[in-house]
């Protein structure tokens, strides 16, 4: 009795309620997506996703009160048991999975289907936070760094395998958990440098790339003192640079599959085939912008009636937020995002044990990596990689996972104080 006392004083409750407040408006707009007023079928009916989404809204009830009920010290002592479980699933879902969407990520029991590649987030976010606390741990030791990395990159392969590359993105999100924790920024500016080889490999032809970092190079070396250091290390650097544009191209070109290389062309120019492969990023972006600043009103949608846009109650609902709701209703959602960001944040930071921390920053990472590109792909910022919005879109595997990542982190929080009479 004292415990549960403990809680319901404890328990960060502005959390609680922008938790939600998402999960309801997402609720509201899965309706609005698969709506048809010929029909008149309510909000409830089973036979619609909104109904569907319902019974998974109550059965993340019941997993709250279960979070809630066991003993805080469980998800650390547990952790690696926990991590263990969640990768043995991720590999019988190989065998035994039902293929959806290309993707043999599912396992179907009666007329669900469960992803468990949503509960290897939690799950590894538990095993990173286990290990990073351990004591004498240092990012800086070339056996913790790699050991660390291990445990982050094991799930993400596991499910490229299954063949849900969007999915196996979403643990790029660790990296800023890692740069919290005391990560070389050289190596964060590495990536990002990575990165903007791979834009630009894909905006410009491979041969013009090539001479302009020619040029640029040739430059350098002229222009600077004529030390054979440094000019060993420009030339050196060129061909780095010179490697990873060849390689990008060459990955891009023979490696991927048509509809993942269509996804990239999408991005980069949506109006070359509008008609094909930049039909989703148009006809979204179309919704979003015909909404103007208040939207044609809930259930009021004519993209969303008409089914322009793929996916409405899923990886697209934000499409469908846009044209109802208007500027002023995506903004109010994003401000609800960012503090509920901003809340998980601070309760991270807030932590006495390396431990919680850790997990508090890996929560925190994933909702926004989620956030920013399932928006960003709707707008045509980021290719579409299949993605849902946290909390808002239709899926019962997503609701569980993020559910339990939050609410694992609100029973660590409300015991803090515990942690220090220890």
């Amino acid at each position: 009795m004292r415990q549960q006392n403990i809680i319901v004083n404890k328990i960060d409750w502005l959390t609680v309620i922008l938790y939600i407040a998402l999960v309801f408006l997402g609720w509201l707009n899965i309706y609005a997506a698969v709506y048809d007023e010929e029909l008149h079928k309510s909000i409830f009916d089973l036979s619609l996703n909104s109904g569907k989404q319902l019974i998974w809204i109550v059965s993340s009830i019941l997993i709250i009160i279960v979070i809630m009920s066991v003993d805080f010290r469980f998800y650390d002592s547990f952790a690696y048991i926990i991590y263990g479980f969640v990768m043995f699933l991720l590999l019988l879902v190989l065998v035994e999975g039902t293929k959806v969407a290309g993707s043999t990520s599912w396992f179907s029991i009666g007329g669900l289907r469960v992803q468990p590649s949503e509960f290897a987030k939690f799950a590894t976010a538990l095993a990173v936070a286990k290990y990073m606390s351990k004591v004498g741990y240092k990012l800086t030791k070339p056996k913790d760094l790699f050991i660390t990395g291990m445990i982050i990159l094991i799930p993400p392969l596991l499910i490229i395998i299954q063949g849900d590359t969007g999915t196996a993105l979403v643990f790029g999100a660790f990296v800023i958990v890692l740069y919290r924790e005391g990560l070389n920024p050289a190596i964060i500016i590495i990536g990002l440098i990575a990165i903007a080889l791979f834009v630009l490999t894909l905006i410009f032809e491979q041969q013009t790339l090539m001479i302009a970092i020619g040029v640029a190079g040739t430059m350098l070396i002229l222009i600077g003192k004529k030390k054979w250091k440094r000019i060993l290390t420009i030339v050196a650097g060129m061909l780095i640079v010179l490697s990873v544009v060849w390689s990008v191209d060459y990955f891009v070109n023979n490696l991927l599959k048509p509809h993942q290389q269509n996804r990239i062309k999408a991005l980069i120019n949506p109006d070359a085939d509008p008609l094909g492969y930049g039909w989703n990023v148009t006809q979204s972006k179309i919704a979003i912008g015909s909404g103007g600043l208040w939207g044609k009103g809930y259930l009021q949608g004519t993209q969303t009636k008409f089914d322009f846009v793929p996916e409405q109650s899923t990886d697209f609902i934000f499409c469908t937020l846009g044209e109802e709701q208007g500027w002023i209703g995506t903004s109010a959602v994003i401000i609800l995002f960012v503090l509920l960001l901003i809340r998980i944040t601070m309760l991270a930071e807030r932590q006495k044990e390396t431990f919680a921390r850790v997990y508090g920053y890996s929560v925190a990472s994933i909702i926004f990596l989620h956030f920013m590109v399932n928006i960003g792909m709707t707008i045509g910022l980021f290719p579409v990689i299949g993605i849902p919005l946290p909390l808002f879109s239709y899926g019962g595997s997503s609701l569980w996972g993020f559910t339990i990542l939050i609410f694992i982190l609100l029973k660590i929080d409300a015991h803090r104080m515990q942690v220090l009479l220890r």
